[in-house]
């Protein structure tokens, strides 16, 4: 099981923190968990940024608790003393994805995949996606303001909102990652007014049938399937259309011919169905894209927020290369280990080289010679480094470093030889 507790501001305007708890299988109250983390709270009233706690001094919570980590800090000491605390218990799904079958005359159609959250596959997925402007807070936010909205009543024929969250931007920048992610969190963040959540990952191709105008059938028999799981009220449900330009391909072209007229059946039968589960407040749709110019204007009309998703920054990258530098030391394939600052931190000494500095300052180079590759390959480097030019069982701080540097410059080696054949 977890435990979540939302550190609320009160008395200044400050943002709400968020602690989870990890727990083993436990016969333990909910009442009692929760005292004996308060009671460690009290023991430890600041924290500086993200913390986490896997030693206890109290034999209850080494019996029956992992860990216990702050998150969403954004690296700020934290007054826990001042603040209210919000506590939400909740357990990691273990059982992984299953598959959502529609079944027809000559085969069996695997629709989609199914998670129940919050599930052992996506946690740390959250922590591990690194962005330069606030886009996960700006995506609960979102969330958050649709429930709201539901629950007071909005007049939608006055306002509207459709539940329809569209990520954008070139491949390998985690925007599928970020969905299931952001699923997740919100499943935690929401898991005193919901039970549990759900994660449909719909199969777009599998849905376009080899039998002519079946494909707009199946996109609504697979929806009818969702609504079944949206009728349960206990359940926050999520629905994510990767590439979302197979299910919602722009009709324009298809009426000119350049597509065959089933694709503006499904196009059709997708529009209908948002139409039609957007009435309830406990359903968020998330797609993503690399081609926007492909997608249905009336699709791109339908999404509330359209959110880009691209390369990450020289500072971005830092904080990536950081947690995987952090990683290796921790497994002892970096040794010995040895403290690198922050950007922050590096910010706050006016980036000035001593002796403290200068593995952090490398770094910072490292980073900024990056730029332009993307999330997915930054976080393949740190193995590549090695595999490459190192082939030990461990190595020094400095000559990891070494062989990233290289490695990034084989990577531009790389894409600069394919790019000649494209």
């Amino acid at each position: 099981m977890f435990l979540a507790l939302k550190a609320l501001a009160c008395k200044a305007k400050r943002p709400s923190y968020f602690m989870c708890v990890l727990f083993f299988s436990s016969t333990a109250k909910k009442e009692d968990i929760k005292l004996s983390v308060c009671k460690l709270l009290n023991r430890h009233n600041i924290v500086f940024g993200d913390y986490t706690w896997t030693e206890f001094d109290e034999p209850f919570l080494t019996r029956n608790v992992q860990s216990v980590s702050i998150v969403d800090t954004e690296l700020k000491p934290i007054d826990l003393s001042a603040c209210a605390l919000a506590l939400h218990i909740f357990q990691l799904n273990e059982d992984g994805p299953s598959s959502e079958n529609l079944e027809e005359e000559t085969e069996n159609i695997i629709a989609a995949n199914h998670w129940v959250l919050p599930a052992a596959e996506f946690h740390g997925l959250w922590d591990s996606l690194v962005y330069d402007v606030e886009i996960k807070s700006h995506l609960l936010d979102y969330v958050m303001t649709t429930l709201l909205f539901s629950d007071k009543n909005v007049d939608s024929n006055l306002i509207t909102w459709n539940r329809v969250v569209l990520l954008h931007g070139p491949p390998g920048t985690g925007k599928t990652s970020l969905c299931k992610a952001l699923a997740q969190k919100l499943t935690i963040r929401l898991s005193s007014r919901y039970r549990y959540g759900q994660l449909i990952e719909i199969n777009s191709h599998s849905l376009f049938s080899k039998w002519f105008s079946e494909s707009g059938k199946l996109v609504t028999r697979m929806f009818q399937k969702i609504q079944e799981l949206i009728d349960d009220k206990e359940a926050l449900v999520f629905v994510l259309i990767d590439e979302v330009e197979s299910l919602a391909a722009a009709r324009s072209a298809c009426r000119a011919g350049a597509e065959p007229s089933d694709a503006i059946r499904v196009v059709n039968a997708v529009l209908t169905q948002i139409d039609q589960i957007k009435r309830h407040s406990n359903v968020v749709i998330l797609t993503t894209s690399n081609i926007t110019e492909k997608i249905d204007v009336a699709f791109v009309d339908r999404a509330d927020i359209k959110q880009y998703i691209g390369p990450p920054s020289a500072a971005a990258i830092f904080k990536i290369y950081l947690s995987c530098l952090e990683e290796l030391m921790k497994c002892q394939i970096i040794y010995p280990r040895q403290q690198l600052l922050t950007l922050r931190e590096l910010e706050m000494i006016g980036f000035i080289e001593n002796n403290v500095s200068k593995l952090s300052l490398l770094l910072s180079e490292i980073s900024r010679k990056s730029e332009g590759l993307s999330g997915r390959v930054l976080r393949k480097l740190p193995f590549l480094a090695h595999a490459l030019y190192i082939q030990a069982p461990s190595v020094t701080i400095e000559g990891f470093l070494q062989a990233l540097s290289l490695a990034v410059d084989k990577q531009f080696e790389e894409k600069k030889k394919l790019s000649a054949y494209l």
